[in-house]
């Protein structure tokens, strides 16, 4: 699956255009590589997108085309929440 359809899909971005600009910006990395929009993801892969003055490290756990709002957080683990030590402002 596409990385910004998961990022979507998952609900972790809520739009798809909003997930392609933060990939296209370096905002996500896939497995610890800068990672574009159409990069393709897999069970098993460690996503880390960065959000304002804090990153989030998830495993992505399945892959759905759809899904219900409350099986969303199903489809990823958190592994690591922290603030960005810079104070830099990105979305």
């Amino acid at each position: 699956m596409r990385l910004d359809k998961f990022l979507k899909v998952s609900r972790l971005i809520k739009r798809r255009t909003v997930a392609k600009d933060v990939s296209d910006q370096g905002r996500v990395w896939i497995n610890g590589k800068e990672a574009k929009a159409s990069s393709t993801v897999k069970p098993g892969d460690e996503l880390t997108v960065r959000f304002g003055q804090k990153s989030v490290t998830v495993r992505i756990e399945r892959i759905a085309e759809t899904t219900r709002k409350d099986e969303a957080a199903e489809m990823y683990t958190v592994i690591k929440e922290e603030s960005n030590a810079s104070g830099e402002s990105v979305i």
